[in-house]
């Protein structure tokens, strides 16, 4: 098995050769460049495909394995209200950043930049009601047909407690669910060998459109943007991390570095995401805790859409020669981060989520819109690899919160020790461990089991 684990490092390889040949053929052949957007978004679409059926089989084994409810509701009430603060402080350290840079009182409106910035906010603000129906799937199927992240949690959810409620005679359903998540997971594994096409067809597409010019008269505001993310996650995340789990921040973005890299080349953190949920149980935090936190962080714990909006916002209003009073930052800012709930995982999303805040609360400075999205495709990228940044974070942290942490695996898997399996992203020899103290259903956790059996994985 060690020899084809070993073939991964040659797809990841392959992905940074693929980065910079789309990079280079952007600027040397930029139409046809552009025509190879397709291979970008077909590669994030076929990630997409998976996220419905791996958040529902993750989501109905933590929850199905614990016997008591309250403990479910205890993580998802502990989540939340870690990704509220959170979220407040990723705003303040936009504001702050975005007053002393004044990035856009240079620049200047023009006709063109206008109506950009109107076709953005078209059909891009919801009111809080239509949010609040949207997670209820029209059928119990659809959530997984639509792919609908908030949906699919919501039929998790309930099927989980369904089988919760049943006891022992629900062990066969989730032994039958824990099969099929490790179908799923090899599908995953498979599909992750056409990354390499889709890293090169998404940057090549990218460059070929914008080209160099766009980019020189934003640099302030986008290089603002990634040293401000930067140092938010650096900083304040990893002295949170250090201070309460006693990990290092470095240490655990560089077990992720390879989905790291992942959402550099697509953009998107969703493409992320099962990886996310694999590797955090493999690092031993409970299924559980896994479950919840991250679906649930991937629409609501949005640090990095958070700094956007702030900054964004004051660079509009200045750039359009309107800048906005202090009360005006604060009330603009807190409407928008409530209406950005679920744009976490989609590409462009967060200048869709910034049109329509501006079109919803001050719709005379949505034209400006316009002035940034010639760089928003690199800011999603630092926004989507901020926002996976914080949901690492915060599910290691909610399992400290909760004990539903391993601490000594946390440090031989970090240490390299225990190595994740590339080849399925699951331990297929990893025996079942022992049921959860307060259960009389089995607790499929993974990470718990044989770490011999990790090891020889």
């Amino acid at each position: 098995m060690a020899a084809q684990r070993d073939r991964t490092h040659y797809l990841y390889l392959a992905v940074i050769g693929a980065v910079i040949l789309g990079v280079t053929v952007g600027f040397v052949a930029p139409d046809f460049a552009v025509e190879l957007k397709p291979l970008g978004t077909g590669f994030v679409n076929l990630i997409k495909m998976m996220i419905s059926p791996i958040i529902f089989c993750t989501i109905v084994l933590g929850v199905g394995s614990v016997r008591k409810a309250a403990k479910v509701g205890a993580v998802g009430g502990l989540a939340l209200g870690y990704f509220l603060v959170m979220s407040t402080v990723a705003l303040a350290i936009g504001l702050v950043v975005g007053n002393i840079l004044e990035p856009g009182s240079s620049l200047h409106l023009t006709k063109e930049v206008a109506e950009a910035g109107a076709q953005q906010a078209d059909g891009a603000s919801e009111s809080t009601a239509d949010f609040l129906l949207g997670v209820i799937p029209k059928t119990l199927v659809s959530a997984f047909t639509e792919g609908e992240v908030l949906q699919t949690l919501l039929v998790a959810l309930l099927a989980g407690f369904a089988l919760q409620a049943m006891g022992r005679a629900g062990e066969p359903v989730l032994r039958g669910i824990g099969h099929i998540q490790r179908l799923v997971f090899r599908i995953l594994a498979m599909i992750m060998w056409v990354a390499p096409i889709g890293a090169f067809g998404a940057m090549a597409a990218v460059v070929g459109a914008t080209g160099i010019d766009a980019l020189k008269s934003l640099a302030v505001i986008m290089i603002g943007f990634y040293v401000t993310c930067a140092l938010f996650v650096f900083v304040v995340l990893g002295a949170l991390l250090r201070l309460v789990a006693g990990v290092n921040i470095l240490t655990l973005l560089t077990y992720l570095g390879r989905e790291f890299l992942l959402i550099l080349s697509t953009s998107s953190s969703e493409s992320a995401l099962p990886r996310l949920i694999a590797k955090m149980e493999h690092l031993g935090v409970s299924k559980p805790v896994v479950g919840i936190t991250v679906p649930t962080g991937y629409s609501f714990n949005l640090d990095g859409t958070a700094i956007y909006l702030t900054m964004a916002s004051l660079f509009v209003a200045e750039a359009m020669g309107n800048p906005l009073s202090v009360a005006e930052q604060i009330s603009l800012l807190v409407f928008m981060i409530i209406a950005s709930k679920g744009a976490a995982g989609v590409t462009g999303a967060g200048l869709a989520t910034l049109a329509g805040g501006l079109q919803s609360h001050r719709p005379e400075l949505v034209d400006g819109v316009g002035l940034i999205v010639g760089i928003d495709r690199f800011m999603s990228e630092a926004r989507a690899l901020t926002n996976f940044a914080g949901n690492a974070v915060a599910t290691v942290l909610v399992g400290t919160w909760t004990k539903e942490i391993d601490k000594e695996r946390v440090a031989e898997v970090l240490a390299g020790r225990i190595p994740f399996d590339e080849k399925t992203l699951v331990d297929d020899h990893a025996p079942l461990p022992e049921p959860d103290e307060d259960s009389d259903v089995p607790d499929q956790r993974l990470g718990k089991g044989d770490e011999k059996a990790h090891v020889s994985v």
